[in-house]
C-alpha cells in the first residue's frame, strides 16, 4: 500500500468516527428538544417566543440539521466520493457559519430579542378570554411557575378589565386579587438556564467536532482529488 493510499485510509477513518460523534450529537440534541417539548406541551399554544418553547424549537431544528449533515459524512468518508464529501463540506460550512452569526446577533442584541418576545407574548394575552387552548396555556404557565403576567401582573389588567385570573394565585381562590409578583417570563428564563446547562457545553463540544469534521473532509476531498490524477 503507497504512503498516499494509507494517508487516505487514516483520514478515512478519523473522519468517519468524527462525523459519528457528530450524528450522535444531533441525537442528542434532538432528544433533548423532544425532551423539552413534552416538558412544555401544557403550554403549547403560547407563542413560540416564549423562552421555553423556542429552545425546543431550536433545538429540534439543529438536532435534525445535525444528524443528517452527520450521515453525509460518514457516507462520504465510507464510500469516499467526492460529491459526497463536497456537499458535506459547503452543508457543514453553512451550519458552522448560521450558528456564529446566531450566536453573535442573540449576544449583541440580546435586550431587543427579550423586548420583542415579551411584546409578542403581551399581544397573545389579548385573546386570552376567547381563545380557550390559550386560556389553558396561560393558566397552566402561571400555577407551574407561580408567576403573573409576562413582565408584570399588571399585564392582565387591559385584558381582564383591572382584575386578574385566577390562575395568577393559589389553587382554590376563587377571586385573585393580590397576586405571585414575579413575572412569567424571568421565571421561564430562569427555569431554562438551570435546568439545561449541559447544553450549552454539550454544544461546545459539537462545534469543535464540527471544526475538526470541516479539516478532515476538505483534506479528505483533497487527497481522493489527487489519487484520481495520480491514477490517470
Amino acid at each position: 500500500m503507497s504512503v498516499s493510499r494509507s494517508c487516505l485510509c487514516c483520514v478515512k477513518y478519523l473522519m468517519f468516527v468524527f462525523n459519528l460523534i457528530f450524528w450522535l450529537g444531533g441525537c442528542g440534541l434532538f432528544g433533548i428538544g423532544v425532551w423539552l417539548s413534552f416538558t412544555q406541551a401544557e403550554f403549547s399554544s403560547l407563542p413560540l417566543s416564549f423562552p421555553s418553547l423556542s429552545a425546543a424549537n431550536l433545538l429540534l431544528v439543529a438536532g435534525g440539521i445535525t444528524m443528517v449533515t452527520g450521515f453525509l459524512g460518514c457516507l462520504g468518508a465510507l464510500k469516499e466520493q467526492r460529491c459526497l464529501l463536497f456537499m458535506f463540506f459547503v452543508i457543514l460550512l453553512l451550519l458552522v457559519l448560521t450558528e456564529v452569526t446566531l450566536a453573535l446577533v442573540i449576544h449583541i442584541f440580546h435586550d431587543e430579542l427579550d423586548s420583542k418576545a415579551q411584546d409578542e407574548l403581551k399581544e397573545g394575552m389579548m385573546i386570552y378570554k376567547s381563545e380557550p387552548g390559550l386560556k389553558k396555556s396561560w393558566d397552566n404557565v402561571q400555577k407551574m411557575f407561580k408567576c403573573c403576567g409576562v413582565t408584570d401582573k399588571t399585564d392582565w389588567y387591559d385584558v381582564l378589565n383591572g382584575t386578574l385570573p385566577t390562575s395568577c394565585c393559589s389553587v382554590g381562590i376563587e377571586q385573585c386579587v393580590d397576586g405571585w409578583t414575579e413575572p412569567c417570563y424571568q421565571k421561564a428564563r430562569q427555569w431554562l438556564l438551570q435546568n439545561i446547562p449541559s447544553v450549552l457545553v454539550f454544544g461546545v463540544c459539537i462545534g469543535v467536532v464540527q471544526i475538526l469534521a470541516l479539516v478532515f473532509s476538505m483534506l479528505m476531498y483533497c487527497q481522493i482529488l489527487c489519487a484520481e490524477k495520480h491514477v490517470d
